[in-house]
């Protein structure tokens, strides 16, 4: 199985991600950043998307699902899946290839209110305070929200939840 954890930028999803993979047993985080880092790292590098964004190159999105199936192949167990996915057809492509090799995935959305995902990114000290990249997906993440992206997953709103909180919800949800 796997357990998606949604959401922009500021809404919690490593940090809730590592709570996760405490409360399930036989779990483990995998973190598809990291097959867009590895894509960002062919030299030369590869024909560039038109965006810092590696979702946009065709590969990362296969390349996420045929990583999930084989990690799933080799170790079993739940894979905890923290990553924004903003862009509808990007997540349609990723669970109809997830489906196709019959891996159930349980979607959650970490939520907060732009004010407060703006206060967090603001005094976030990992990647830094103010980070144009993260506080240039708000907006796009609204728009996801109010178009598609939460009917299509368990929204968990993280506006007044600790980390703590939200992932012993989600474990519950998954476990329940």
């Amino acid at each position: 199985m796997i357990v998606w954890l949604n959401g922009t930028h500021g809404a919690g999803k490593t940090t809730t991600g590592a709570l996760v993979q405490r409360l399930l047993p036989d779990s483990r985080v995998f973190d598809a950043e990291k097959v867009g880092e590895t894509l960002m790292d062919i030299t030369p590098a590869l024909p560039a998307p038109g965006t810092d964004n590696f979702q946009h190159w065709p590969p990362w999105r296969p390349l996420v699902v045929e990583t999930a199936r084989r990690v799933l192949d080799y170790a079993g167990g739940t894979l905890v899946m923290p990553m924004t996915v903003l862009v509808e057809e990007y997540w349609r492509e990723i669970a109809d290839g997830l489906a196709a090799h019959r891996i159930p995935v349980r979607h959650f959305v970490l939520h907060a209110d732009q004010d407060t995902l703006r206060e967090r990114i603001a005094g976030d000290t990992v990647v830094g305070p103010e980070s144009p990249f993260r506080l240039r997906y708000l907006e796009p993440y609204a728009e996801a929200a109010r178009t598609w992206l939460h009917a299509e997953a368990e929204v968990v709103d993280t506006t007044r939840l600790t980390p703590g909180q939200a992932a012993l919800r989600i474990a519950e949800a998954v476990k329940g």
